[in-house]
């Protein structure tokens, strides 16, 4: 991607998450995002030239969220912008942000995302967000278990539940080492098999220990210009590309043509215009949106280009743990912590903290030189990151 100049991503901040925030309101729940990234950033709200607000409009019942946002957001008197795109939103609010400042629009943007899906009905609006007749498919929303199907139809019933178990309670132990993840259960390897089998069913075999839940938390990132970047902070996470891809045609309710996935599609754009041919071995740590483990399963052969069963060797071989060849979602995924309008915003953030070395107990042991991050939602909506230590260009 070509950029008038490099983008440095100098501050991030995040709520607790939880399934109930009832102490605060939106604007104070915002509000502690916004002030932590301030404060890791160095800077006040006066530094910041324009502000990017986006979460599930309507979710909570609120229209234009962002104006009743203000006393939270410090967006009185500045430019903002409010963004919405689904699933997606809070990948979306980091391209903004990041094309702001890198237009020469902006020196420093902040962005946030938040959802308090405790004051609305989400299930509610996404199984309503479809036509009826000719969109059934889309109507369940995240709750779907032909993955599940997909996966136990071509490895076998025994090693898939295995592997989607094991990939469910590595990402719980992650979670249990960030103390702002929403569900935490400390979950032990002698519970796989018991639950597997007892946790109660959504859709075939997803079940509710496999999925994520909605979560109540905020996220903001603050986005600056090369100079400002190295004025405020001395070890930036630097914005080298990003790529969204929208694949509509993914989803069909006739025939079984064979499909490109949007996850494929978009790591093979990204990696092909970075010069990575081997991404296992050249990225260091992947935050990826994981909405089931049985998805996250499933996914890694999209993102890492892998054919055959690699995937499941990675999870079977522990090399998808925080101190594993190749870890992922240190910060415990989606499946931990699903504030829906911040969710894929935390994926950017917690790459660019590993980058970082900012992220506390669940940071990786070793050097973070290059980070992916991705964002989905919709009908195959993939938003794809990668972050750098050095400077781009």
């Amino acid at each position: 991607m070509n950029k008038n100049r490099n983008v440095g991503i100098i501050g991030v901040g995040q709520s607790e998450y939880s399934s109930h925030r009832e102490d605060v309101n939106q604007p104070e729940m915002i509000h502690e995002a916004i002030r932590e990234a301030l404060d890791h950033a160095g800077m006040t709200i006066d530094d910041v030239d324009c502000i990017v607000h986006g979460n599930m409009e309507l979710f909570e019942m609120v229209h234009q969220p962002d104006l009743w946002h203000t006393l939270g957001s410090g967006a009185y008197g500045k430019e903002s912008l409010r963004v919405t795109t689904g699933g997606t939103t809070g990948a979306t609010l980091c391209c903004a942000a990041d094309q702001l400042v890198a237009s020469g629009m902006h020196d420093v943007v902040l962005a946030v995302g938040f959802e308090k899906l405790q004051e609305g009905h989400t299930t509610g609006g996404i199984t309503n967000m479809a036509d009826p007749l000719w969109a059934r498919q889309l109507q369940t929303g995240a709750l779907t278990g032909m993955t599940a199907e997909q996966v136990i139809n071509e490895f076998g019933e025994e090693r898939a539940k295995k592997a989607s178990m094991k990939y469910r309670i590595i990402m719980d132990q992650h979670a249990m080492k960030n103390h702002k993840a929403h569900r935490r259960f400390d979950l032990q390897w002698d519970q796989a098999e018991d639950l597997m089998y007892t946790s109660p069913a959504l859709v075939g075999e997803l079940r509710m220990i496999h999925m994520c839940s909605q979560s109540d938390g905020a996220c903001a990132m603050i986005f600056a210009s090369e100079e400002k970047a190295k004025q405020f902070c001395p070890k930036p996470a630097w914005m080298k590309d990003h790529i969204t891809v929208h694949r509509e045609e993914c989803f069909h309710i006739f025939g079984d043509a064979p499909v490109l996935m949007s996850h494929r599609y978009a790591a093979e754009k990204l990696f092909g215009r970075n010069g990575i041919k081997d991404p296992k071995k050249e990225i260091d740590v992947f935050e990826m949106y994981d909405p089931s483990s049985w998805w996250g399963l499933d996914w890694l052969r999209e993102f890492l280009l892998f054919e055959g069963d690699e995937h499941l060797k990675m999870v079977e071989n522990d090399e998808i743990c925080i101190d594993g060849e190749f870890p992922i979602n240190p910060s415990g995924g989606v499946i931990a912590s699903n504030p829906i309008g911040a969710t894929a915003m935390i994926r950017v953030a917690e790459a660019a903290l590993q980058i970082m070395g900012d992220a506390g107990d669940h940071q990786v042991p070793k050097t973070v030189n290059q980070a992916l991050a991705s964002g989905f939602g919709g009908t195959m909506w993939t938003v794809l990151f990668l972050m750098t230590r050095e400077i781009p260009w």
